[in-house]
């Protein structure tokens, strides 16, 4: 009895066939994360000897949930095939002698499961990118040079657009049945017309094997380029990001950065400083001669500043006052620890002057008021 219960058919399958079907996705829900969890950890077995520094989470965080998602879809395939359909063939008729091209359900779902499976793959081979990428972004964490940190996040994305690509080509033929030679060729045939059309966006990717190649700055470099100083935070394809002082993120295409003069801030040793210290008319010659050794002495024995360039002289006479100028450089390159230090000399170079009796001029006039026919002046007033 119990048997042929299990054999009466509902809506065209058994019953049994239903137990089956919702079994078998019953059971895929409940053991897929642990199926994932253990193919993961298979792989990286493979991956181990490559990985050695990187932990086996950071491995599973990428690769859990793609497998997890392939997992869900087979059981998901094998439980509908435990299944009969209603409509045994959908038939297409074509106006033409060719015989009659007819699709069955089972063949659509056929299609479907196969275009998700090779979707899922390709996730997976995608991750597995990610993961390459993030032990060499590790590794050259650990070096000296820059450009190895600049070039992994750019053949991650090379890698990953060359997987999408061979993706796309997959899907067409096996799920399409196109012929992907055919249209590899016609490829060729309207690449000129592609090309045309996408002209700045060749030239911006040209733009980025030139800086590869010539390697003006890497990641990391304070640069000044299109009237914009910052620091270089990526070099993609297309474009280059640039972080301002004011910690805005600039966008610049790739092709602006080669073809524009670009000042690479961080290769120079030294930051020149250059000012005038203006004193008021009137301050005798020995007072400024002696301000200017003192600065002098002062700038030479200073630990973060080069000696033999430093260069303290009375300049010029000003509109409002008598110039000293200042001139010396600063060895470290670091804007900040710039900026301290230039701070630093400043304030010193103030208590000099100070200290030494002389003031501080600043942009004045002064006028006469004349009275009486001989132009003697009566009154001053500055």
């Amino acid at each position: 009895m119990e048997v042929n219960y299990l054999n009466q058919v509902v809506l065209g399958n058994s019953i049994k066939s239903y137990l089956l079907f919702f079994g078998i996705i019953l059971f895929g829900l409940i053991l897929k994360r642990l199926f994932s969890k253990i193919i993961s950890k298979f792989f990286f077995t493979l991956f181990k000897r490559f990985s050695k520094e990187i932990k086996i989470d950071t491995f599973l965080e990428l690769l859990v949930k793609p497998i997890e998602f392939l997992i869900t879809i087979i059981f998901l395939y094998v439980a509908i095939n435990q299944l009969s359909y209603p409509l045994d063939v959908i038939v297409f008729k074509r106006i033409t002698t060719q015989p009659i091209y007819t699709i069955t359900v089972i063949d659509v779902i056929d299609k479907v499961f196969l275009f998700l499976t090779i979707i899922s793959a390709f996730r997976i081979l995608l991750r597995t990118v990610d993961f390459i990428a993030h032990v060499f972004a590790y590794r050259a964490s650990l070096t000296e040079s820059k450009t190895d940190d600049q070039m992994v996040p750019f053949l991650r994305e090379l890698s990953k657009i060359v997987a999408i690509v061979l993706g796309v080509f997959v899907v067409m033929g096996m799920v399409f049945n196109m012929n992907v030679a055919t249209i590899i060729a016609g490829l060729g045939i309207g690449g000129l017309a592609i090309a045309l059309a996408a002209q700045d966006t060749l030239q911006n990717l040209l733009g980025s094997f030139t800086i590869f190649a010539d390697k003006p700055f890497v990641v990391g470099d304070l640069v000044n380029v299109a009237g914009y100083d910052g620091v270089i935070e990526k070099v993609g394809f297309r474009s280059t990001l640039l972080r301002t002082m004011d910690k805005t993120l600039v966008v610049i295409p790739n092709k602006k950065m080669i073809d524009s003069p670009l000042e690479n801030l961080t290769l120079r040793n030294l930051r020149r400083v250059k000012f005038n210290v203006g004193v008021l008319y009137g301050t005798h010659p020995k007072v400024i001669r002696k301000i200017s050794e003192e600065i002098t002495a002062y700038i030479q024995t200073h630990k973060e500043t080069t000696q033999d360039d430093t260069l303290v002289t009375f300049d010029s006479f000003g509109d409002s006052s008598l110039n000293i100028q200042v001139l010396y450089f600063i060895e470290i390159v670091d804007y900040t620890i710039y900026m301290k230090i230039k701070e630093e000399i400043n304030y010193k170079v103030m208590d000099l002057v100070l200290e030494n009796g002389a003031e501080f001029a600043f942009p004045s006039k002064t006028l006469y008021h004349e009275f009486g026919s001989k132009g003697i002046p009566l009154q001053k007033i500055d």
